[in-house]
């Protein structure tokens, strides 16, 4: 576990790194963070997919800037499904293919916003999985997975934020015939995330409120596809 500078085509970020346990190589994972930023969830994120076998990296994508501006362009980005904040994503994983101690096979983890970048990361980049967690989903979703490599996705049923996220992912990957571990479950949005700070004091309002059984199914799940996929 080490916090280190990455060098991406557009500037340069902060970021974490959480190593398996023993000798590798390992196949690796690149972890996308909420609006919360390189938070200590995300940093926990990180270190479940290390205890789980994967050579994870959690960049962060505020750390290049002023907060503010970064947020304001990292949304943006967001929302066009393309940018920087890609490249960004990118410039991890080939960081994480280039250590000796991965096998180049990678995957890549989001959350929330983070989530909606893991989905399009999925499409025309040499991701070979990508994990789906209640990311916010763009209206055309049937095009922008044509393609894409396997991908696990996990909702919320009482999310407001992303409403019938299961569903509409779910009726995408089949019509584009993508391979897919698409599941909701009976709680809102942000489940898998322990947020403290202003998140943790604003989140239940807006009803992200994180639940441990839902977490640990969700993740038992995403490891479980991810081995079939990166081994």
């Amino acid at each position: 576990m080490t916090d280190i500078s990455l060098r991406t085509p557009h500037h340069e970020l902060k970021a974490y790194v959480s190593v398996p346990a023993g000798t590798g190589p390992w196949p690796g994972v690149v972890v996308v963070h909420d609006a919360g930023g390189l938070s200590p969830d995300t940093r926990r994120q990180a270190d479940w997919l290390a205890g789980a076998g994967f050579v994870a990296i959690a960049p962060d994508l505020f750390s290049w800037g002023k907060k503010r501006a970064c947020t304001r362009a990292v949304f943006a980005d967001m929302r066009a499904g393309t940018g920087p904040s890609l490249d960004d994503i990118e410039a991890a994983r080939a960081w994480l293919q280039g250590r000796p101690d991965c096998t180049g096979k990678i995957g890549v983890v989001g959350f929330c916003m983070g989530g909606a970048f893991a989905l399009y990361a999925a499409v025309g980049r040499d991701f070979s999985v990508s994990s789906v967690n209640y990311g916010n989903l763009p209206r055309d979703v049937d095009s922008v997975v044509k393609g894409a490599c396997p991908i696990v996705g996990s909702f919320g049923a009482k999310d407001w934020i992303v409403k019938d996220g299961a569903g509409r992912v779910r009726r995408a990957l089949e019509k584009a015939g993508v391979k897919h571990d698409v599941k909701e479950y009976p709680v809102g949005h942000s489940f898998m995330n322990q947020h403290s700070g202003v998140l943790g004091a604003v989140g239940p309002l807006m009803g992200m409120r994180y639940d441990a059984p839902s977490e640990a199914d969700a993740r038992r799940r995403i490891e479980a596809f991810f081995h079939a996929q990166l081994d």
